[in-house]
């Protein structure tokens, strides 16, 4: 996975706009875990509620698959690997996660992404990268070690931690993999048709594992309990689906392209605070202040290890390979 060199200064014209795009894409995604997380307590298993939401977004995004049918001849591998990794993978492994640790953990440990894309680059690739950079990487694996509070033992759920890891691990193979569909700036895949492909393709792959038929679908038509209050079982998918998915996805990928992708990046992350405010007001799920001090730490090095810029007038590295016209989902397609 090269590093790209792209302008870090992206045109005036529709930055506004852009901006704005990405803060509705971070809300938007933010609020998929509060939403899920009910459905799960409810009694649906975890990748049940991953095969609806997926499921659910690529009936939605079946126009955009079709418009774009000569992807599947053109990049075959890309999609497949897409949708097994950067829908599938991150999808199964977040919501799994949710069924044992909090939203807000689960979310900001999965933000060691950006830490574990610059991992690979200089480990794997044996590039370099830049000081600021691995002082990102320190910072986030610092906050980290205080959001799952190490000094008392590892007092969350082992394997709810290795499940967001692996959303994390899958976040990366997303970056990878949308690197690899950037070889030809002209020739580069439509980021809406590879979206929509994506989600088909995670959703075939989810079929197999999460055996729906096995569901309990009654659950959906009973009401889940948020910190206590009934909200009919519904009215929550129906927010996963189009909301935290099909929303969040499109208005990701508009805003990269008024945006350079690292900037649209670091407004991502506006949604683990996102995230762990929701869960905080809407499940009652209260963090201690060191771990509070600590997903804020995750957050800086991230922005850190994502953003870090070279001198200015400089070519700018960007730390996940992404181009200017390249995918920009997040998500823990979630």
């Amino acid at each position: 996975m090269p590093v790209h060199m792209t302008d870090s200064s992206p045109t005036g014209h529709g930055k506004g706009a852009g901006l704005g795009l990405a803060i509705a894409s971070a809300l938007a995604f933010g609020g998929s875990g509060v939403a899920a997380k009910p459905l799960i307590e409810a009694g649906l298993d975890p990748l049940h509620v991953v095969w609806l939401r997926v499921a659910g977004a690529a009936l939605v995004m079946v126009p955009l698959a079709v418009r774009h049918r000569a992807l599947v001849r053109r990049r075959p591998a890309l999609l497949a690997g897409f949708g097994l990794l950067a829908v599938a993978g991150v999808q199964a492994c977040y919501f799994a996660a949710l069924s044992r640790i909090p939203v807000g953990v689960a979310l900001l440990v999965e933000y060691l992404a950006p830490a574990l894309v610059l991992g690979w680059v200089r480990f794997v690739q044996r590039r370099p990268v830049t000081r600021a950079a691995a002082v990102g990487v320190v910072l986030a694996a610092g906050g980290l070690a205080c959001v799952v509070e190490v000094w008392s033992g590892l007092s969350f759920d082992a394997l709810g931690l290795l499940l967001a890891l692996g959303a994390a691990c899958c976040q990366v193979g997303y970056f990878v993999l949308a690197d690899q569909g950037s070889d030809s700036a002209d020739d580069a895949p439509d980021p809406l048709g590879v979206i929509a492909y994506g989600l088909l393709g995670g959703a075939a792959v989810l079929t197999v594992v999460a055996r729906p038929w096995t569901m309990d679908w009654s659950v959906l038509t009973h009401t889940a309990r948020m910190d206590g209050t009934p909200v009919a079982a519904w009215v929550l998918l129906a927010w996963i689906v189009l909301v935290a998915t099909v929303v969040a996805y499109i208005t990701g990928v508009l805003s990269v392209r008024r945006l350079s992708p690292q900037v649209a990046g670091v407004v991502a992350c506006l949604e683990a605070v996102i995230a762990t405010v929701l869960a905080w007001v809407l499940l009652g799920e209260h963090l201690s202040a060191p771990q509070l001090a600590g997903g804020a730490l995750v957050l800086v090095g991230a922005f850190i290890a994502q953003s870090s810029t070279p001198a200015k007038g400089a070519a700018e590295p960007v730390a996940g390979g992404l181009p200017e016209r390249e995918l920009a989902v997040r998500e823990p397609v979630a």
